[in-house]
């Protein structure tokens, strides 16, 4: 599976980058987000997804934590450079992991912004409208 940069001309709110490694959680998290009207924008390489970021463009982005080249921490710090008011939240399927790394190098970051998989749909949308709700810092 290529990564796949949508160029439509969508409001931001409605424009989601998922960077996953996985093609299956990609292609899986992509159809519930766009049957729900959201535009997404999938990457399986951290690297070509802070390559093809611009700022303002996403109303939100999702990390995968736990990827080969480049970890959804670090990627956080990249993106922050480039995009310093984006919304981010991280996917991950250890809580023990997120928790620990969390404490770790990233305590002042909210638990609510980690979504734990496997994720019922449902829970999903609710979690990125909470997200997307929360008012910028």
């Amino acid at each position: 599976m290529k990564d796949k940069d949508s160029s439509k001309n969508t409001s931001i709110k409605g424009r989601i980058m998922l960077v996953d490694d996985e093609p299956d959680i990609n292609a899986a998290l992509s159809v519930v987000l766009k049957r729900e009207g959201y535009d997404v924008d999938t990457f399986e390489n951290p690297f070509i997804a802070l390559e093809k970021l611009k700022p303002g463009i996403y109303g939100l982005i999702i990390l995968d934590v736990k990827m080969p080249q480049m970890d959804g921490f670090e990627l956080y710090r990249e993106i922050k450079k480039v995009d310093r008011k984006a919304k981010i939240c991280f996917l991950t399927a250890s809580e023990l992991y997120y928790e620990n790394f969390r404490k770790e190098k990233f305590a002042s970051l909210d638990k609510e912004l980690f979504i734990i998989k496997p994720i019922s749909n449902a829970e999903l949308l609710k979690k990125i409208d909470f997200i997307l709700k929360v008012p910028d810092t």
